[in-house]
């Protein structure tokens, strides 16, 4: 089985990539839903973050104040990482079980989309790792149309690697400046090319 590691920028088309890539009926399994499923209520991961950061962390129908987390991580490197150290080893478990089911399975390609590919070394798990890349501009005007400010988008770009190390890194670079068939039919030439 050949098993891609998906990676890329905050913004730069991960989630595009990952429906694309499901679309095409290829086994995709997102880190970023992994590390949500971890903080539901009733997780063991939440009630560490809550013993880490405090009671606040948690609303009264026990659910996670995501953006009261994002605001304090993303402004402290220290929390962000206590945090990482919380969910990272959790996420990594989850994810690499779901490539021995996807190989018990006979799947001969699947994919796994983390944001933190790199910087959490998971490179050496994959036969070949795709980076999603866009420009600076275009990141920033994605990332505004989420709603977020300036300050926040900065905060979040300079918690990842720069773009362009994640790129030089890679074994394919998927290049999303353009419209939705320019993205898709790169992935669809990235796919074949390993078969």
């Amino acid at each position: 089985m050949k098993v891609y590691g998906l990676t890329g920028g905050v913004g730069m088309g991960k989630s595009t990539s990952d429906k694309l890539l499901r679309d095409r009926r290829l086994p995709v399994v997102d880190t970023d839903v992994i590390a949500r499923q971890l903080v539901e209520p009733g997780q063991t991961a939440l009630a560490e973050i809550q013993a880490l950061f405090g009671a606040d962390m948690v609303d009264v129908d026990g659910r996670l104040r995501r953006h009261e987390l994002a605001r304090l991580v993303f402004a402290d490197a220290t929390a962000r990482q206590r945090l990482e150290n919380i969910l990272h080893p959790r996420i990594r478990v989850i994810w690499q079980k779901q490539i021995e089911t996807w190989r018990a399975e006979g799947q001969p390609k699947a994919v796994v989309v983390i944001p933190l590919l790199f910087e959490t070394k998971a490179e050496a798990r994959f036969d070949a790792i795709i980076c999603v890349a866009c420009s600076g501009a275009t990141q920033r005007r994605r990332l505004e149309a989420r709603g977020w400010d300036r300050d926040q988008i900065e905060q979040r770009i300079r918690a990842q690697w720069p773009i362009e190390k994640k790129m030089e890194l890679a074994n394919y670079v998927i290049w999303t400046e353009g419209d939705m068939d320019t993205h898709a039919t790169q992935l669809d030439r990235v796919v074949a090319s390993a078969s």
